[in-house]
């Protein structure tokens, strides 16, 4: 597992938020996409939401319906994956994990058909309203939709936080390669952290 670099830039105040990206059924259990490391990063996402309910937005990734739904390299995409439709998964694989659903409301929750939760407006409505400027992510994976959630956050000019222990992939080294990336290449705009730093700072 890459190393942390820890908070760099003071604690987290009162506009931070916690933004846990796709921890649903169909990630946790015995699909096509299963991610193992989702399970043993679970505990964290809890303990940071549980700290903060109210200020905690989760992203659900929604598959299309179908693959003739599917725009340009979409289509092939769940042509490739047929399995993971909603059609052949069912509507209920795209709910969060039964373990954060308590946490809802007060957390919101926000749906997106691609990896990005930014393409739509409504996330960036919510933490707005809120007068958000720092982001705690967590969730998976690293390497897909955690990393088009950072960047687009970095974008925005948000405090971007990973909680370095409450992400995951589903393969150790491509963890690795995003860690490395986020510290090393990010520095002044991504800060990688433990869920213990983490929760100490945000008071």
């Amino acid at each position: 597992m890459a190393r942390k670099d820890g908070l760099k830039f003071g604690d987290l105040g009162p506009r931070a938020a916690h933004l846990c990206v796709d921890a649903q059924r169909m990630f946790s259990e015995e699909t096509d996409w299963h991610t193992p490391w989702l399970a043993r990063i679970l505990p964290n996402i809890e303990r940071i939401a549980a700290a903060h309910p109210e200020r905690t937005v989760f992203t659900r990734f929604v598959p299309l319906r179908s693959p003739e739904e599917g725009r340009g390299a979409w289509r092939r995409y769940y042509e490739h994956w047929p399995k993971m439709t909603l059609e052949a998964l069912g509507p209920e694989m795209v709910d969060l994990v039964p373990s954060v659903t308590r946490f809802v409301p007060p957390a919101k929750v926000v749906d997106k058909l691609v990896y990005s939760p930014w393409l739509k407006p409504e996330l960036a409505g919510l933490l707005e309203a809120e007068a958000i400027d720092t982001l705690v992510v967590t969730g998976g994976e690293t390497d897909v939709c955690v990393l088009a959630t950072i960047l687009g956050a970095v974008d925005r000019g948000y405090r971007v936080i990973v909680a370095c222990d409450a992400v995951c992939s589903s393969a150790d080294q491509t963890y690795d390669a995003m860690m490395f990336l986020y510290q090393s290449r990010f520095g002044e705009q991504i800060e990688t952290a433990s869920t213990d730093e983490i929760l100490s700072a945000w008071s």
